[in-house]
């Protein structure tokens, strides 16, 4: 039986930590990898109308994955506390009882989506095309909810359990499996957006189908065991998975200001040049989204342990690669906007000539995104979900609101929706770094 855990009793070093995060880093930047494959079919196969409907659908989907989110993060961290506490039969009690919770969750969110959809977006006011596209990507994306949402949840429990080599294993064949959909849904079979969507299902209910058979086994760390309804296990990982909660549902909702402001000042070529840099930032920002899973487990036992020596050591060594990593990345990102934007967009079009400007100024935000993300999960990983959601909330809806609504007005349009990321992003930070330095002693890092 895996109970040793022998992971989190090795000694916190720079190479013992990042070989703990690096298959939930590479996971999460392949899953941004093929999501962007995904837009890559859809523009150069279907056209920029269809991405753009891609990402105004974003919100809806965000909004589908959100309560999902917040019990997986959330429950992770409570499951990995009890662990290390030494309460491993009711750990996976709970652990049964949220993975329960996320397929009820999964089914009630389906159903309010196909109610919803319609009346949403033709509330956008969107042209006859793009409204086909939405309803038409959509439309077949929500079928998958289910397995979807068990992707998401039993992605982070694989790495709880110390299975991260199998969690990236579901992704790259999750990742494949989409890639190798795509062209025969798309390119062979010539099925249009819905194809994109299947194929997207299809490539994300193989982690789903894989963490039904491996939790079944009882010689695993975490297994299915019979649960016991405890509203406090649901409360306390609501609580700390608060932040991504918050995030999941202000990413939707940012998503669509920044949508409505290119359509408000540039139309629907602003949309599909906006969707690029999306991707572009996502898939930079994945390292650092994968890095703060990654080791969310490790603070958390610790934590539930109460090894202050080990905690220290591992948020110090922490800060110092997220803040290095940044710098290189920003660098990287601004050095090769033009090939990146090149894959999506044809030189010499108005949605490339976009995508370029915007690329170069938005890249500036990839100084501050992997603190903030970091600082957010460490915080969540502390049972401290009230901390971590005033920290998402704050980075990812109130300081990004509030600079989308100033900034296009003080610099005279576009300029200033592209600045309202980066600025965003700053004014998270100094708010995580303020955050950090206050509950140092109260947690003993």
């Amino acid at each position: 039986m895996r109970t040793k855990l022998d992971s989190y009793h090795q000694p916190v070093t720079g190479r013992n930590v990042l070989g703990f995060a690096f298959p939930t880093i590479v996971m999460t930047v392949f899953n941004t990898f093929y999501t962007m494959v995904d837009g890559l079919f859809v523009s150069n196969m279907i056209g920029t109308d269809a991405l753009s409907a891609i990402n105004l659908t974003a919100p809806a989907i965000g909004l589908i994955t959100a309560v999902s989110g917040m019990l997986a993060t959330g429950g992770s961290a409570v499951v990995m506390r009890k662990m290390g506490e030494g309460r491993e039969q009711e750990a996976r009690q709970d652990f049964t009882l949220l993975i329960l919770a996320n397929v009820a969750v999964g089914a009630v969110m389906m159903a309010l989506g196909y109610a919803l959809m319609d009346p949403l977006l033709r509330a956008m006011g969107l042209s006859e095309n793009v409204f086909a596209y939405c309803h038409a990507y959509l439309s077949d994306y929500l079928i998958f909810t289910i397995p979807i949402l068990l992707m998401y949840n039993f992605s982070l429990y694989l790495i709880a359990a110390d299975r991260s080599k199998l969690s990236l294993i579901c992704t790259v064949a999750g990742g494949v499996t989409n890639i190798v959909l795509d062209y025969v849904f798309i390119g062979l079979f010539d099925m249009g957006i819905r194809g994109a969507a299947i194929a997207t299902g299809l490539g994300y209910s193989i982690t789903a189908v894989v963490g039904c058979l491996v939790f079944r086994r009882k010689q695993e760390l975490l297994h299915f065991k019979k649960p016991v309804l405890r509203g406090r296990v649901l409360f306390q990982a609501s609580t700390n998975g608060v932040s991504e909660l918050a995030t999941s549902l202000v990413s939707g909702i940012t998503t669509l200001l920044f949508n409505l402001a290119m359509l408000r000042y540039i139309g629907e070529d602003g949309v599909a040049a906006i969707t690029i840099i999306m991707y572009v930032l996502m898939f930079v920002s994945a390292l650092f989204i994968g890095y703060s899973y990654g080791v969310a487990p490790m603070i958390s036992y610790y934590h539930g342990e109460q090894n202050h020596e080990k905690l220290k050591k591992l948020i110090a060594f922490s800060v110092k690669f997220i803040v290095g990593t940044s710098a290189l990345c920003a660098l990287l990102s601004v050095l090769a906007t033009t090939p990146l934007v090149g894959i999506f967009a044809r030189q010499g079009t108005p949605v490339y000539e976009l995508a370029v400007t915007g690329n170069r100024l938005c890249s500036i935000a990839l100084l501050f995104v992997g603190l903030n993300a970091f600082s957010s999960s460490m915080f969540t990983a502390l049972s401290n979900g009230v901390v971590s959601a005033v920290l998402a909330f704050s980075r990812s809806f109130l300081f990004t609101v509030a600079c989308i609504q100033l900034l296009p007005v003080l610099m005279g349009g576009v300029i200033g929706v592209w600045l309202a990321t980066p600025a965003a992003e700053l004014l998270g930070t100094i708010m995580a770094v303020t955050l950090l330095l206050r509950y140092r002693k109260k947690y003993g890092y």
